[in-house]
Formats: C-alpha cells, structure tokens, sequence
C-alpha cells in the first residue's frame, strides 16, 4: 500500500491495536480502548499490554510481534522511551497507520527531536502514516472510529477538523457537544512529524462526508505542499483556518508548544490568499463560518433583504450590510412590493428592510419569505424576530424553517433576546438554520460566503514569460559568493537588473572625478552620484548622494565630498569610487518592491510606497511567488495610497503596467536565485510614461 492509502486506513481501520492499553481507568491506555468501544467500532480491537489478560471484556494480546500482520492502525500510549522500539515491532508487522499519543519528542528540546527524526525514518522507510506524537488522537464519526482520549463523541456530520493543539480540540469537542454540532472527522495533528497539514487537505478534499475543513495551525511544515494541496482543495471545499503566533510573543508560544518554526505572518496572509483558504481571526468567528458553510449553500450576489418585525433593528442591520465591502442591500422588484401588498398591513415597510411590524404573526413571516426567496434581485436573507408581546417565536421558527426547505438561497435568523426566544432558537439550530442573538456575526458570515464564491469563480492566474538571460545574473552573484559577499550592491547589481531587461537610469561607475565628469557628460545634465562601495549599502547613512547635479564643477565638489565622507566614517570599506546616474524624470513618485525569502513558503513579495514613507506609512502589501498578472494588479491597488498613484487633483496616474512588468520581473527573479534571501528596489520612479529602478540592493544566503 503506498502512503497516502495508508492514510484512509487512519480513519477507516478494519483492524486497530492499542499499544500500551491499560485496565485501569483513568489511564490514557484504557480510556482508548473505551472510546472505540463506546464509538460502536465495527472492526476488530486489539488491547495489546504484556501484563492483563482482558480489558474491557476484551482478549489482550501479550506483545506486538504476535500481532497480525498488516495491522490497518496502531494507537501508542505506551512511555516515551518505548515508543521507538514499538514503532519497530510495528513495521516488522507492516503495520499501516500509526498514531502516537504519547508526549515527549522535538517539544521538549533536542533529545527529544532525535527520537522524532528516528520514527520519521521509521515511517518514511515503510510507507506509514503517522499522526503525532504528542497529540490526542483523532475521530471518523462515519467509521465509527474514536481512536483518541478525548471525552465525549460528536455526533456525525460534514464538518473535518485537524488542530495542531490536543487541549484546542478538547476544548471544541466540548463546544460541538453542548451545542449539538456534527463533525465528519476530527483529529489533532500535535507535532506533525509524518502526516501533516498538507495530507490532511489532500485526504479531506476526496472525504465525499466532508463538506468543510477547520484548521489550527501553528505552522506548516512544507510551504510549497500545503499551497499546491489548498489550492485544490479551495476549488472544491471551503478551508476555514486560524494561524495562531501572528505576534511576537506568539510565535514564542508555539515554538515552545511544537517545536515549530513560526513564519512571517505576511506570508500566511499570502499563502491564504493565493489558495482561498478562509482565515479566521478568532474561535468565535471559526464556529460561525463553520455553520453557515456546512448549512447554507452559497450566496451568489451581493443582494441582502431584511425581514423584521422592529424598525430599529431592521435598520441597525440595514447599515452593517452598507458597511461591508462586498454586500448591499437588495433592491426588491416592482412585482414583489405589489405582492407585498396583497397580505401586508398599511402600516408596514415594504421595501429592504422589510418591517412585518411589531404584531407580526408566523404567518406574515411565511408569506413576505415565501415572496422574498422568489426575487432574482436578493441572494440571501436575513430574519430578525425580536420577543414582542404578540410574536408567536415557536411557529415563525417553523415557518422560516418550512420556507428554508423551498430555496436555495442561504437563510440566516437573528433572534434577538435570551429567555423567550430559546425555544426557537433550539428549533432553528436543530434545522441547521444558522442563528444569533446579534446580526453582525450573521452578515460577515454572508459576506465571506459571498468573497468565497467570487473566489470560487475566477479564472487560473496566467503566469506571462519573462525575458532574461540567467546566466549574466549567475555570474554575478557567483562572483560576489565567490568572495564570501552577503550583499551584491547597486553597482554590481546593476548587471543583474540589466540581465533581467529591468528599467534603469542611465548609470557609469566613476573611479575618479574626471571619470564623473566625463560620465555626467555623456548622460547629460542634471546627474546624481552615489557612492559605491560593496561595503556600503545604506548610502544615506555616510551621506553618500548628491542629486541635481548641474555641471562639471558640482560633480567634481560632489564626488570629492562623497568618497572622502565615506572613507572616513567608514574607513574599513572599499570605496570603487562614484555611480554616476541620471536625474529622474519630473512628476515620478517613488514606490519599492522587494522580496524577502520565508522559511515556510519561499518568496514574499513586497509593493508599497517607496523613500521615506515606507518607513513612516508602513502602508505595503504583500503576495507569494509566483505572481500572475492579476497577481500584480492586485498587490498595487491594495495598498491605501493606491490613490496617489492614480492620480488626485489633475494628476494624471502613473504607468500601471509598468509597475506590473517590474513586479513579475522580480517574482520571477526570486524563484530563479534561491541562494538570493533579500531583494529591494527602493525607490522605484513611476509617472505616467515609464517606470525606472532607481536604487536596487540584494542580500545573499549564507553558503
């Protein structure tokens, strides 16, 4: 069997053996072999422990060699010095799956990672899929499969969900328990030493009992198999994550929980956006997605209709559907206002938001729904019922749950209150009907369904060849290696950008000043002269710059105070002499575009405003390697100074495409080099004719 069918054998076992199994309850061994028991599991169940002859009625098996061969899952509870020579056994009898619950391993430190290193090679020798260590086990509601220790047993449904945190499962478990929440799998993934999130997307994405994938995630631990495998997945089914560590002292944490490496969070930011998965800032928003992506079929329009029986509230909805970047409010049809009028009082608010008014009886409500779900202008509905004396919230629970059955558009019900209202809220969440006390979780929850069928509707990227030639770029970077250099510099990595057919000024290396002025010459006045040291790369920091640079006598004084500043406040630098460059052309802003390599998933590129303001704005977007051509429109009109460069009181706005070539060019530039960690254009000049690379810096790897 090849790996990723062994995986299948993790969630539907014919065969399990629980090794290290215990007799005593509230050991973790017993409560195992309990759960599969308790889970009804259909297949046959081996407690294997050298020192009991039954466990819960169950026959022991005395050690693993008398196992039977081909064994689909073994569960290891068994001491962390143990696990080791377990595993081994367990490959001798060709086992297929594993999971190792026991704790102790690459979270603890260094010996702890050389036992993990020793049960990857033991797995990756064998072609076994293992879950852990360090992890609670994981759950099949549809195979009956409860091999973990976790307390209580879900009931079944269409929701999947892995956790690189056991107590973050534990503590969901007892949250889909209380509120009745059906999940089709369930599995904490701890230190994802074999089987990790990428294989989990893989398996998912085919699990015809999983229609949404919860994820959290402290890290992945291969980049480039998690975007290929989400990508896919997205396509099909939405992926709803939270990435824990966003913030110093969280990344901290989890390396402290798992041993992970956290990455940059602008590169999960990425990494989410360039394959649809949906990332939720907090537990609370996770739940609520959930529900409405495993209920509700999508919305596809950005149309919303309220239906109220309070003014106030209908209107409070009103503008937080206004508020949002994608929805609006439904403009109802002529023919459904005239409906309307057929059965609504005089007094009530026919159009968006529809108020039924405060003595709206069930009926009212069936008969405004039943019209509201026929109009093509609305995509999805929201229902508010606040307690009045007279509303009847039992029957209008059933009516908008009867209404729900006829359409496939998405029903959302926010029932305000607490104590009258439970009734119907109990009905509504038994219906699958997702339910609130508040409206704003209601209408992001449509908003993101709606962002999610949009993203569900765009083309593959096309990715536009670039024209380079390699192998000038090889040999400087070569060269500067060859030198144990971390930095090609402007002067030397103007080659580079000449290779990769990049924009560049006008550009001389001057040893001397007559060498400037002779170059300032030929490219013509006004010039700029910039230090060129391979040691120096911050050249405002020795006042290595002089712009506007008229004639010759200004260039000499330039470069005569230029190199004698530098050599002496940095008198261990190699100074080659000036750069002697042409002025940029009027009315160009400055914009930067750089990469930096990440660990996770490689090249992160960066788009902002350029000079200064990148430091004081910090106003910058970000994309992953490769970037297509919508790639770079978008990265450009993220940014909240997308504005100035489009042009503000008469200015005409800069040259787009430009930009655009420049950005391809370096994404494409990153994936060719990997030896190549940094790269900055800073400042690049963009008008509305041309953009130029002014300045350009790039950081090498160690060897």
């Amino acid at each position: 069997m090849s790996f990723k069918e062994n995986i299948h054998a993790l969630f539907a076992p014919k065969t399990v053996a629980v090794i290290g199994a215990s007799d005593k309850p509230g050991k973790v061994g017993h409560t195992v072999v309990h759960n599969m028991l308790d889970a009804e599991f259909k297949g046959t169940l081996i407690p294997v422990n050298p020192k009991s002859d039954t466990i819960l009625g169950l026959p022991v098996t005395k050690s693993i060699e008398d196992l039977p061969e081909g064994l689909d899952l073994a569960v290891i509870v068994v001491p962390v010095k143990a696990v080791v020579p377990s595993m081994e056994a367990l490959a001798a009898r060709k086992v297929r799956s594993v999971i190792i619950i026991t704790a102790g391993f690459k979270e603890v430190g260094r010996e702890g990672a050389a036992l993990e290193q020793q049960l990857i090679e033991i797995c990756t020798k064998n072609d076994i899929a293992m879950v852990g260590p360090n992890c609670l086990g994981l759950l099949s509601t549809h195979d009956d499969n409860n091999a973990s220790f976790a307390a209580g047993y879900p009931k079944k449904g269409s929701i999947a969900f892995f956790s690189q945190s056991g107590a973050l499962c534990t503590a969901i478990l007892d949250w889909a328990l209380g509120e009745e929440v059906g999940f089709s799998k369930f599995v904490s993934m701890g230190n994802m030493a074999v089987v990790n999130e990428a294989n989990m997307l893989e398996y998912l994405r085919t699990d015809p009992n999983t229609k949404v994938i919860l994820g959290y995630i402290e890290n992945v631990s291969n980049g480039a198999d998690f975007i290929e495998q989400a990508a896919k997945v997205c396509r099909e089914k939405p992926v709803i994550m939270i990435k824990s560590g966003t913030t110093t002292a969280g990344a901290k944490a989890a390396s402290s929980h798992t041993g992970a490496i956290a990455g940059s969070d602008a590169a999960y930011t990425a990494a989410f956006r360039k394959t649809g998965v949906i990332r939720a800032g907090d537990m609370g928003t996770l739940f609520d997605l959930a529900m409405a992506f495993s209920t509700q079929p999508l919305p596809e329009g950005p149309g919303v209709c309220v239906v109220t029986n309070a003014g106030g509230p209908g209107i409070l909805a009103a503008d937080a559907i206004e508020k949002s970047q994608l929805l609006n409010m439904a403009r109802l049809s002529s023919s459904t206002i005239e409906r309307f009028k057929e059965f609504l009082p005089p007094y009530a608010a026919l159009y968006n938001p529809v108020d039924l008014v405060g003595d709206a009886p069930a009926e009212r409500y069936r008969k405004a729904l039943e019209v509201v779900v026929e109009d093509p202008q609305v995509h999805s509905i929201l229902v508010l019922l606040t307690p009045t004396a007279s509303a009847q919230i039992v029957e209008t629970a059933q009516a908008i749950i009867d209404v729900s059955k006829t359409t496939k558009k998405p029903i959302f019900v926010n029932y305000m209150g607490g104590m009258r209202t439970k009734p119907g809220v109990r009905m509504l969440n038994d219906a699958s009907l997702p339910c609130s006390v508040y409206p704003e979780p209601l209408i992001a929850s449509i908003e993101t369904m709606y962002k999610y069928y949009l993203w569900r509707q765009t083309p593959a990227q096309e990715f536009p060849e670039i024209r380079r030639n390699r192998q000038k770029a090889r040999l400087v970077i070569n060269e500067a290696r060859s030198k144990g250099a971390t930095e090609v510099v402007e002067f030397q990595a103007q080659e580079v950008l000449r290779a990769y057919n990049l924009p560049t000024p006008n550009t001389v290396l001057a040893r001397s000043s007559d060498e400037a002025v002779a170059g300032a010459e030929k490219i013509g006045y006004p010039v700029v002269l910039k230090i060129a040291s391979p040691q120096i790369s911050h050249k405002s920091d020795v006042g290595g710059v002089k712009v506007n640079l008229t004639d010759a006598e200004a260039v000499k004084n330039a470069f005569f105070d230029i190199t004698a500043r530098a050599q002496r406040m940095r008198p261990e630098a190699y100074i080659a002499g000036c750069l002697v460059q042409e002025m940029a052309p009027k009315g160009c802003k400055e914009i930067i575009i750089g990469f930096k390599r990440d660990d996770q998933f490689g090249p992160l590129l960066m788009f902002g405003l350029g000079g200064i303001y990148v430091e004081i704005l910090k106003d910058i977007a970000f994309r992953l390697a490769p970037l297509g051509r919508d790639d770079a429109k978008g990265i450009i009109r993220e940014i909240k100074s997308y504005m100035l460069l489009k042009g503000v009181r008469g200015e005409p706005p800069v040259n787009f495409q430009a930009i655009e070539d420049i950005l391809l060019t370096m994404s494409e530039l990153a994936l060719d080099f990997p030896e190549i960690q940094e790269a900055e254009f800073n400042p690049v000049l963009v008008n509305a004719e041309k953009a130029v690379v002014a300045d350009v810096r790039i950081t090498l790897s160690a060897k």
